[in-house]
């Protein structure tokens, strides 16, 4: 009989249990697809006694996660803890020492320990797999270091957070406004301990580090990536944006410049009639553009038990039929330290401004632009009965750097209420 892939999974939150469930509910499936029985050795997490609605009582249990990577009866260590550092780092540089496989869903520690992590499997002739770590049932790593190897990548973009684009959406399909459906969704289980991850655009920016490692052949470098989150969109932004015939999503752009490598998670005005426009809800969806291939639409569910367990899988079955692909698409050695470009490449910009309602405002502040280099393309003015006066602006494509330089110069007027509210207008 052949030899099956023992598995030791780390972590039984609701991915674990996920894995958990396949690996008992469809044996023999998994078993012809990839020429072995896949089994579970032994299984690890904080507290023993909780009830997770599923069978454990056949596998052995480890208090400990680096013990539980370090077993003889292990093949394959899948580390589903969460948290850049800590035991789940630990555990998995333990697993890599004793030259076993990983698998993982751990986003946050591969962006921020990627390259090494990588380095260390490669000395130890092990595989590091993390399909699982990006946009959950979407197979886009699998796609970018396989389907897509013999394209020459220009560009990654795509929403990458499922709880952003559900604010988002439903902001604009219940006129809402952010604060109401942020307790909304947070009351529905949503959002992370710490919200920041989602609505700051961390967790996203994580997720389009790694798929820029893959497509640009650099090391993962998530400490450049521009972050901006969506705590600033109002219900007027989306209002608006849908009058001109876009929508606002939380959206992650890489591409290769003659500056440099672009990383940037940040809400952009998408066409409202495009995939990325028309995406409603938790769904995320990734868009990737190579020279023979154009232009692929990937769309699917972001999160969730069944979605992110069927990434595992789809790692330990390549592990199980003997498939074994570098960490990142080629050897870490060879990944090249990335040249950080900030917003390189010029787009146009909304503004959404207050400005004093007094004869030269505006007058004041189309200077300001000007100096900066920022021609206007469209403005407008909305009624109002109180004393600022809200404006619209939409400008011809610029630079951010020219766009900053001209918001400094705007405070500096004495005529602009508070900070203006600048996203960016994406071609997709």
């Amino acid at each position: 009989m052949t030899k099956p892939l023992r598995l030791g999974i780390a972590g039984l939150g609701t991915v674990g249990v996920g894995v958990v469930r396949i690996v008992q509910r469809k044996a023999d499936l998994l078993a012809a697809r990839s020429g072995r029985p896949v089994t579970i050795s032994a299984v690890c997490a904080r507290n023993r006694g909780t009830d997770r609605g599923v069978r454990l009582g056949d596998y052995d249990w480890q208090d400990d996660p680096v013990a539980l990577a370090q077993r003889d009866d292990v093949d394959v260590f899948v580390e589903l803890m969460g948290g850049a550092d800590g035991p789940a780092k630990a555990a998995t540089e333990a697993a890599i020492a004793a030259g076993k496989d990983v698998v993982t869903a751990n986003k946050a520690m591969l962006a921020l320990h990627g390259q090494a992590l990588a380095s260390a499997a490669e000395t130890a002739g092990a595989a590091l797999r993390f399909e699982a770590a990006v946009a959950g049932g979407i197979p886009v790593v699998k796609a970018l270091t396989e389907g897509l190897a013999g394209n020459e990548i220009s560009r990654v973009m795509g929403v990458m957070n499922g709880t952003c684009n559900y604010i988002l959406t439903r902001m604009q399909g219940a006129g809402l406004p952010y604060d109401e459906v942020f307790k909304e969704a947070a009351a529905l289980g949503y959002l992370e301990a710490d919200p920041t991850l989602d609505v700051g655009g961390i967790d996203a920016g994580h997720k389009l580090a790694l798929l820029a490692s893959i497509a640009f052949g650099t090391q993962v470098d998530f400490a450049n990536v521009e972050l901006e989150g969506i705590q600033r969109v109002e219900i007027a932004d989306i209002e608006q944006a849908a009058d001109m015939g876009y929508r606002i999503k939380l959206l992650g752009v890489a591409q290769m410049t003659g500056r440099g490598l672009e990383q940037r998670m940040s809400p952009c005005l998408v066409p409202a009639d495009s995939p990325l426009g028309q995406l409603e809800g938790g769904t995320n969806m990734i868009v990737l553009e190579g020279d023979s291939v154009g232009q692929i639409v990937l769309r699917g569910a972001g999160a969730g038990e069944g979605p992110t367990a069927s990434a595992v899988m789809s790692d330990v079955i390549d592990l199980a039929r003997g498939t074994r692909l570098s960490t990142f698409g080629q050897p870490a050695s060879s990944l090249a330290r990335p040249t950080p470009a900030k917003s390189a490449v010029p787009a146009p910009y909304y503004i959404r401004m207050e400005l004093q309602d007094k004869p030269g405002a505006l007058a004041k502040v189309a200077t300001v632009l000007g100096d900066a280099g920022v021609s206007i393309d469209r403005m407008r003015q909305y009624q109002h009965d109180q004393a600022n006066a809200p404006v619209l602006i939409v400008t011809h494509k610029t630079t951010r750097k020219a766009l900053d330089t001209a918001i400094a110069g705007m405070g500096e007027t004495g005529v602009v209420a508070g900070q203006p509210v600048a996203i960016r207008i994406e071609e997709v």
